[in-house]
Formats: C-alpha cells, sequence, structure tokens
C-alpha cells in the first residue's frame, strides 16, 4: 500500500474518531471528583480560624459520548446513568444547569439558618420573587419566559411566596389574561400570558401559565457571610457547609487539627440526606488524604450512604474513619467530644 494511502487512511480514521466524539449517548457518566477545602471558599466576617480542615466532595459527571461509555464499562467506581435518571422531563441542557444551581443556592441557604441558628444568632429574610426552573413546552409562558427568570409582580400585585403566586394564578380561567413583571439578566421586562388547562393528565383539572417555580429569597445575618460557589452545583455540599459556617461562628474549633471530609444534604431543620455518588466521594477524600469521612445514615437504612461508604473504605482498603451523622447536632456533638489530632 502507498504512503499516500495509508495518511489517507489514518486522516478519516483520526476525523471518524473526532467526529463519533461528539455524538453523545443517552447517558451519563459519574466518577470520582475532588475533595476540597471550605475555609477558601466560605468567608464569615471576623469569624475564627481552625487549625484542621472541613472539605466537600465531589463527583466528576458529564454526558456520555461512546467512548467515555465503554471505558466505564470496564473501570471500578465509574457509573453510568440513563438520562431519565439524571435529568427531569423534557429539560433542556440549560434548565438542567440553572437547576443544579438553584439547588446549590438552596442549599447554601439551608446551611446558613442551620449554622447560624445553632450559635444563637438571629435570622432575617428578604423575599425576591420567584424563580423560574423550567419552562413547559407548549403552555402560555413557552417563548416568552426563560429558566432563571424572577417574577416578582403579577397583575401589579407583590407576593410573599410562591405559594401565593401559585393560588392566585390558579383561580383565574382559562383564556384569561395575567400580566408578569419579570427580572432577567438585570433588566426589568414586562409579559402578558394567556392562562391554560394544563395537557397532561395529571394537571389536567388545573389551569396555569406552564412553568416550574420555587421561591427567591435572600437571608439576611449578621455577621455576613460570603461563600464562592460558581464552579459548584447540585445540594451535596450542604452539610459540609453548615460545619464550617457554624465553625468560623464559634471560638471552639470542632476540627481538631483533623482533615474532616463528608458530604449530605442540608435541611433547615438540621437533617442530614442521601446523596447520590457516595463512592466516588470516599474516594477523593481518601486521596486528598482526609482522617475522617461524615456520610448520611439515614436513619440506620440498610442501603444508606454510610453502609456503601464504610464497603467502600474497606475495599480501597483507608485508614480513613467513616462516621454516620443523621443531623447537624449529632455531627457537631461527634466533633466536639473529638480528642485533638496529636
Amino acid at each position: 500500500m502507498k504512503k499516500t494511502n495509508i495518511i489517507r487512511i489514518l486522516l478519516i480514521i483520526a476525523f471518524l474518531f473526532l467526529v463519533s466524539s461528539f455524538y453523545y449517548l443517552p447517558y451519563y457518566v459519574s466518577k470520582p471528583g475532588m475533595a476540597k477545602e471550605l475555609e477558601p471558599i466560605i468567608e464569615v466576617k471576623d469569624g475564627y480560624d481552625e487549625k484542621g480542615s472541613f472539605m466537600l466532595t465531589t463527583v466528576r459527571m458529564g454526558r456520555a459520548n461512546i467512548y467515555s461509555y465503554i471505558t466505564a464499562k470496564f473501570m471500578d467506581y465509574v457509573e453510568v446513568y440513563p438520562m431519565d435518571d439524571i435529568r427531569a422531563e423534557n429539560e433542556t441542557d440549560e434548565e438542567y444547569n440553572i437547576r443544579q444551581l438553584h439547588l446549590m443556592d438552596s442549599s447554601k441557604a439551608a446551611a446558613i439558618e442551620v449554622a447560624y441558628k445553632k450559635a444563637g444568632i438571629p435570622i432575617d429574610y428578604h423575599y425576591k420573587g420567584v424563580y423560574v426552573l423550567h419552562v413547559v413546552p407548549d403552555m402560555p409562558a413557552d417563548g416568552k419566559l426563560k429558566a432563571a427568570d424572577r417574577i416578582f409582580k403579577v397583575d401589579d400585585l407583590e407576593f410573599s411566596s410562591s405559594e401565593e403566586f401559585i393560588t392566585y394564578v390558579s383561580r383565574l380561567e382559562a383564556g384569561e389574561q395575567v400580566t408578569l413583571t419579570y427580572e432577567r439578566n438585570n433588566k426589568i421586562n414586562e409579559v402578558s400570558l394567556m392562562v391554560e388547562a394544563f395537557k397532561d393528565n395529571e394537571n389536567k383539572e388545573r389551569v396555569g401559565i406552564g412553568i416550574g417555580l420555587v421561591d427567591d429569597k435572600e437571608l439576611l445575618v449578621d455577621p455576613a457571610v460570603h461563600m464562592k460557589t460558581d464552579e459548584i452545583g447540585g445540594p451535596s455540599a450542604g452539610f459540609m457547609f453548615s460545619l464550617e459556617i457554624y465553625n468560623q461562628l464559634t471560638k471552639l474549633d470542632l476540627t481538631k487539627g483533623y482533615e474532616i471530609a463528608g458530604t449530605g444534604t442540608i435541611s433547615p431543620d438540621g437533617t442530614v440526606g442521601k446523596i447520590g455518588g457516595i463512592e466516588q466521594k470516599v474516594i477523593a477524600a481518601d486521596k486528598a488524604g482526609a482522617d475522617i469521612f461524615l456520610a448520611p445514615n439515614e436513619a440506620g437504612s440498610k442501603s444508606s450512604n454510610y453502609l456503601v461508604a464504610v464497603q467502600t473504605a474497606k475495599n480501597i482498603g483507608t485508614d480513613m474513619k467513616i462516621i454516620p451523622v443523621d443531623t447537624f447536632d449529632e455531627a457537631v456533638s461527634y466533633l466536639e467530644k473529638l480528642s485533638p489530632k496529636k
């Protein structure tokens, strides 16, 4: 075979490889991420320093192409998930990313609330409006509103919760018009929409404009807290956020000189909730040299994050101690009793 033909074939193969790498399958691939210290991310004004550190743990997740899909099948602690397990029905890429950022914002708010209440510091709220998470296709808002729009007036009326907004709109008749005042990219806009009945069987008796929404409210605290989380999405760091914030608010250093990693959602009442990717997060924490890993116990469930974390720690032969937690108070109590690291 002539040299020019060989080069031509190699170029064709390289081209096909490049093109196919941009063809995405209806799956996501998840692998171990990193363990990141929280003190550089979270700053409470005039807060106390710590000898050790609290660390959030992450997974790396992305859409699967044919190569990452095949590779994942042969690697330990790399998981493949169908797209429907990750994305909501009819959710666009933009809406998915916005939902992840909102979940992060919600976890930050819950973490601040839990930490400040534990420290005995009062909290106030400023309601900003309704935050659009999703626009339902073929409903009045489709093409008019976008995910991340903030609606703060309806027919020139202001509300103090998303429940009030929903109640107002749902009392209208199909065909009636509603005028929304909203903010997008720091610009104020208005749009008038006809209310319609929903098309799905579950909601066909209800009317609306076709948006998924949540409250958009700001927590007001003193001392102020600043959190740099632009590159982090989802709710799974909430629990560790709450520990770092509380540690900076109080004179007693809960780290006691240890490197403490962990994961879990946090509710405003202090409940620590289940997360995904616990195996990958244990691996990330071990690679970062964590001494302790705090894992959601799920009230002793037989399939809890904690038990999976214990098994993963055993499989990889780590000396990292795995601790079960159900609540923020329980975690604080454990750390308060911990002997300082020598």
